[in-house]
């Protein structure tokens, strides 16, 4: 079964989950060859270990606290920051407590986002 995403002119909610952020999972929002959106939703104590990105990426935290390690070193982010990274750059993650945010993946020209 295909993952459905929003479709060109579709509204997508991406308010906080407050309440519902313990009982909610990761989901694709958006998927074209150039970009993809993604709510991402991290339990408090989740560690996702160092990785790249094929293109630029833009991470906007909604809720929560969660620290982007890069460039050698932490960067906090809390609800209404925002964090750019180059593509290819190296980063890893660290939710302190439960947390949801955007990443939004832009193509390099030529490739793909997958």
């Amino acid at each position: 079964m295909a993952i459905p995403h929003a479709q060109p002119g579709e509204v997508i909610d991406v308010r906080p989950l407050a309440d519902a952020l313990a009982a909610s999972r990761t989901r694709a929002l958006i998927k074209t060859p150039h970009v993809e959106v993604i709510h991402m939703v991290l339990p408090a104590g989740k560690i996702v270990s160092e990785h790249k990105a094929r293109g630029e990426i833009v991470v906007q935290c909604l809720e929560g606290d969660i620290t982007f390690t890069t460039m050698g070193e932490p960067k906090k982010l809390r609800a209404g920051d925002m964090l750019y990274l180059a593509a290819g750059e190296p980063h890893a993650l660290e939710a302190a407590e439960d947390s949801s945010f955007l990443l939004t993946i832009v193509a390099q020209s030529g490739e793909a986002t997958t």
